[in-house]
């Protein structure tokens, strides 16, 4: 079949085509995602670690108690953890990939604060009842009212929410059933205690410190209290002078007590400081100190959390519980809900929730995340009735789920890379594209002359596409350019250049056969397609595959390469092709030392005279 006429092909329309691509790409450039956003700022790419500096953390996985290394899904639930935890500094667009089967890499560009090497400590989510409750604030800075004779030995906390969560039992979960006799552990005097990292003092020396600081007269004072202090005793005052780590070594009996022992203080404590299961401990919500038991149910034995809406309308969160889990929750829940056990666990009538029954904390690390009042004896399936939102109940479910790192890490690498050699690499990056692409339009022009110009047209359509789309897609998905991904961009200028050739060199061949230039045209276009199709599609298979075994920064390259190859085909067909058409038509084509067809057209001309 013979390749279709200049008519048929319609340049025009391929062209038009090309143009509302490009308007179409730079209104989503302007307008979409950008709010907030200055005229440069939309304009900007996004940019990796090498290109503007920032910080890189390499955390390695430790291998299992069992001695095995973690398996794919450990890592990647540890993955989602981390990246929560991150996410809670404040420490924005971090990208965090998991390299390898052993190290997850979290990188972030630009200036911001320190990620901290103990991100990837393995905090640990605990199930406790709550034994009493008191005000978190320092009521020593405050008048306290005098209490009255009748006042409960255990003050009421001054603030009580309204309403709190209700754990409750999903449909199919145990009926309320007696109490199971439950037992308690000794309560040691003071809190396990947490593992010091490099640089940090270890808690028997950080408990010296505090008894120092404090002095033996407070000291003596603090550990003769049986009940939270009302703020009035001023010999408790040299407390508030303790730091946050020194705050981590006390007694726990001490650290609810004491006013001066603030929940701002509790809540920045050494991670792990609470993470003993068989020892009681303090921790807050909001500006509430919870006094806890014993954890006798762990975030090992959570199968899964998952927000639903009730059908009351209302959001909830689900739970379910592995088998173990659920026997350990059922005992849970009966002591709570039949205020049963022995004395000194028992909840007293204070510490009771809105319909009577005892409240039980949801711990993670340091901090309670939810002490719903439990509404029945639960077992495998159960939820949390709040007041919650889509947001907050999306948050608390993915708490319990992710709430403890299921691998042990180190920290073999950490580096911070500064603004200035990422200024250099990018300048540098830069630079070599822009040689690049000046040395293949040198060579167009020199080789190929009014060819050439299809050429340079092309490589600035292609540039257009690709910055564009780098911009959005930064955006959209996060792609981040780093100098691996200029790479990828500068090797596809090869790719391009190799089309160029195959055409071009298919025309003369065209035209050495007999054709005209204007009927040469279209035949080479057809035979040279599949050759251009075929090649590129190699080049975008091979970018395929490398972006999917690949890790790190060569992701990077690969998704480059793809990305500028699969656009310089759509320039190919929808500019390339048309142009040749269109400059099939004019006289400066037909001219040997224009065109670029040189000698080809020389001897063309040659053979008809002869």
């Amino acid at each position: 079949m013979a390749p279709p006429s200049d008519g048929q092909m319609r340049p025009g329309r391929q062209l038009a085509v090309l143009s509302g691509l490009l308007v179409l790409l730079y209104v989503m450039v302007m307008f979409v995602g950008t709010s907030g956003m200055g005229w440069a700022e939309r304009f900007a790419p996004r940019l990796g670690l090498d290109l503007v500096g920032g910080q890189r953390l390499t955390l390695e996985a430790q291998p299992l108690p069992n001695g095995q290394p973690p398996n794919a899904k450990q890592m990647a639930e540890a993955r989602d953890i981390i990246h929560q935890r991150v996410d809670a500094r404040g420490v924005a667009e971090a990208e965090i990939v998991v390299e390898g089967d052993r190290n997850i890499v979290i990188s972030r560009a630009g200036k911001g604060q320190n990620l901290g090497a103990d991100i990837g400590e393995a905090a640990q989510l605990r199930f406790r009842k709550v034994l009493n409750v008191t005000d978190g604030n320092d009521t020593s800075a405050t008048p306290v009212p005098t209490p009255s004779a009748s006042a409960s030995a255990t003050p009421k906390p001054a603030t009580t929410p309204p309403a709190r969560p209700q754990a409750t039992s999903s449909p199919g979960a145990a009926a309320p059933a007696p109490a199971a006799p439950g037992t308690a552990s000794p309560a040691p005097a003071a809190p396990s205690a947490a593992a010091a990292r490099p640089g940090q003092k270890p808690m028997p020396e950080l408990l010296a410190d505090a008894k120092r600081k404090v002095g033996p007269a407070a000291w003596a004072a603090a550990e003769a209290l049986k009940t939270p202090d009302t703020g009035k005793n001023a010999a408790l005052k040299p407390f508030a002078s303790l730091t946050e780590e020194e705050v981590s070594a006390l007694p726990f009996m001490i650290q609810f007590n004491v006013p001066q022992v603030t929940c701002e203080k509790l809540d920045k404590r050494r991670q792990g400081s609470i993470s003993g299961e068989n020892v009681r401990a303090v921790a807050c919500e909001g500006s509430q100190k919870y006094l806890l038991d014993i954890a006798k149910v762990l975030g090992g034995d959570v199968a899964t959390a998952s927000p639903q809406v009730a059908q009351t309308g209302q959001r909830v969160v689900s739970l379910e519980f592995t088998d173990e889990g659920a026997d350990k929750w059922s005992k849970l829940t009966s002591e709570a809900y039949n205020n049963s056990g022995p004395e000194e666990t028992k909840c007293p009538q204070q510490v009771l929730g809105n319909d009577g029954h005892c409240l039980v904390a949801v711990v993670l690390d340091n901090k309670i995340i939810s002490a719903p009042e439990i509404q029945g004896v639960l077992g495998e399936q159960s939820q949390i009735d709040g007041n919650f939102t889509a947001e907050s109940a999306g948050e608390l479910a993915s708490q319990l789920r992710y709430g403890a790192l299921p691998v042990t890490f180190e920290v073999p690498d950490a580096q911070t890379i500064s603004a200035s050699l990422g200024s250099e690499h990018l300048k540098a990056g830069l630079l070599a594209a822009g040689i690049g692409m000046l040395l293949v339009i040198i060579y167009s022009f020199f080789y190929y002359r009014l060819l050439g110009g299809v050429i340079f047209l092309s490589l600035v359509l292609s540039g257009l596409l690709i910055f564009g789309a780098l911009v959005v897609l930064g955006r959209e998905i996060q792609f981040t350019l780093t100098l691996a991904g200029i790479a990828g961009f500068i090797v596809s200028l090869g790719v391009a250049a190799d089309s160029f050739v195959i055409y071009f060199e298919r025309l003369k061949d065209e035209i050495r056969d007999g054709r005209s230039p204007r009927s040469a045209v279209p035949r080479a276009w057809a035979r040279a397609r599949r050759t251009i199709i075929s090649a590129n599609a190699i080049t975008i298979m091979a970018a395929v595959v490398l972006y999917l075994v690949s890790v790190g920064t060569v992701k990077g390259f690969a998704f480059a390469l793809g990305l500028a190859t699969v656009l310089d085909l759509v320039v190919v067909f929808l500019f390339r092709h048309p142009i040749m058409t269109m400059f099939a038509r004019t006289k400066a084509f037909l001219s040997p030392r224009v065109s670029g067809l040189g000698r080809v057209l020389q001897r063309d001309d040659a053979v008809k005279e002869a």
